[in-house]
């Protein structure tokens, strides 16, 4: 072949290869995909937005009630008969009720900032899935790489035995053990690629879609320091923390409530109506209202309140004691990763060293078939083990991530919108009548941007 021709090859192949690198999808876009498509995520936001309506509703109790009523009649009895019709409008307002209202509006807030909390922990978990998902499938890719260039080697193995028997350098024997590695080597193929298929289903479930070519993901996240720094960044920031935090401050309120539950409560009323006589009537009232005896149904709230109250506190210590686990367990996963892939690596080097003294060795008479057999899978164990350490490290270093709290789009940098948990209470906190704010319209516009409209 002519050397412009071969310099041709070559030019193609590297294009090729350039193409298909460029073309490969990284675990930002998996990322990416995943916090456009999640379901886990789009269900915490709705139970977010329900959340903020609860605002809405707590506001609008310390408002005026408007209502009308129109009536109209035939009577046939010994005065007479005749027909009737009236209009009427009342207002009922609360003037006062020693805080109980306003405190059910801070206990609304504190539930919407709860919620928010388990958004974010929603979004830590969806994301550090994909991650998982992501290094699944890579994982699975090279496994089945390295056993399919197994199979291949044995394969010529088997070939060059039987050879060898044609002319009686080796035993029957050395080709069945041949033939059985070749064998157990296709075996173990087909469950790799078993493993693959279940690796990319479980991609998509997470990301959205299938895996294309997926391109290595080598780079370690950027994480705290040290294992005692990441234990100090959790209890600020991790979303479990902060929503128990919520949860024992709305606690402590409804024990506020229940304890205000015997005070009065004073309301203001007014009615108007005209009839279909032209005769009008007007009121206007106060009403003081309150409970004398209940039966112990009030202090028994007040027990009840005060009960659950501490059940959150003690939630907030289990809560607090179970993130530092998680931190140290990441950190802890990562070390055994980091000294697995150094010994992995030596294990790989000497594991190759090995089986070329031994293939050597088994031309001079001085091994066996069984001999190189057996380093062959040494090899191919030491590869896999080093594969394996190497995504282990990765997966560690976003497990620490996600324990203090930080697996969020926004602090990864992903290139996508960023969903803005606060737009949407904006719009409806202060109980507007209509059924979409300019806030709303304007976070509509947003989802549309995320592809979900």
């Amino acid at each position: 072949m002519k050397p412009r021709i071969l310099r041709s090859l070559a030019i193609l192949a590297v294009s090729a290869t350039m193409v298909a690198s460029a073309q490969a999808e990284t675990l930002s876009d998996a990322l990416v995909s995943t916090y456009r498509n999640s379901g886990l995520i789009d269900q915490n936001r709705a139970v977010l937005r329900a959340a903020d309506e609860d605002v809405a509703q707590a506001v609008a109790a310390l408002r005026p009630v408007l209502g009308y009523l129109a009536t109209a009649g035939y009577a046939d009895n010994a005065q007479g008969s005749g027909s009737s019709a009236s209009i009427g409008l009342s207002a009922d307002m609360l003037l006062y009720d020693f805080g109980r209202s306003q405190l059910s509006v801070d206990i609304a807030k504190e539930a919407v900032l709860a919620t928010r909390s388990a958004l974010i922990d929603a979004e830590n978990t969806a994301l550090f899935n994909a991650v998982n998902a992501y290094q699944a499938v890579r994982r699975s890719m090279v496994f089945v790489e390295l056993r399919e260039n197994n199979v291949r080697l044995l394969t010529e193995q088997l070939r060059a035995t039987r050879d060898r028997f044609e002319v009686g350098e080796v035993t029957r024997t050395d080709v069945s053990l041949s033939e059985a590695s070749l064998a157990a080597a296709r075996s173990a193929l087909a469950a790799e690629r078993g493993g693959l298929a279940r690796a990319q289903e479980q991609y998509r479930t997470v990301v959205g879609d299938y895996p294309g070519v997926l391109a290595p993901a080598d780079v370690m996240p950027s994480i705290p320091g040290s294992e005692a720094e990441a234990r100090a960044i959790a209890r600020q920031e991790n979303p479990l923390v902060k929503q128990v935090q919520h949860q024992v401050k709305a606690a402590e309120l409804a024990v506020e409530i229940a304890s205000r539950a015997m005070r009065p409560t004073l309301n203001a009323s007014g009615d108007i109506s005209v009839d279909d006589d032209g005769n009008d009537s007007a009121s206007v009232g106060l009403a003081l209202r309150g409970t004398l005896y209940q039966g112990g149904a009030i202090s028994s709230r007040l027990r009840q309140a005060q009960a659950q109250r501490d059940q959150a506190r003690s939630q907030l210590y289990t809560t607090g004691l179970r993130v530092d686990q998680e931190v140290g367990n990441a950190y802890a996963n990562l070390a055994v990763a980091i000294a697995s892939i150094d010994a992995s690596a030596q294990q790989v080097q000497a594991a190759e060293l090995a089986l070329r003294g031994t293939r050597e060795e088994l031309q001079l008479g001085a091994r066996t078939t069984l001999d190189v057999l057996d380093q062959e899978q040494e090899v191919l164990d030491a590869r896999t083990n080093l594969v394996s350490a190497q995504v282990d490290r990765i997966v560690a270093a976003y497990q620490v991530l996600d324990a203090t709290g930080l697996m969020t789009a926004e602090n990864l940098r992903l290139n996508v919108p960023i969903y803005d948990p606060a737009a949407y209470y904006n719009s409806v906190s202060d109980a507007p009548r209509g059924q979409v704010s300019k806030q709303g319209e304007a976070l509509d516009r947003v989802m549309r941007s995320l592809g979900k409209e």
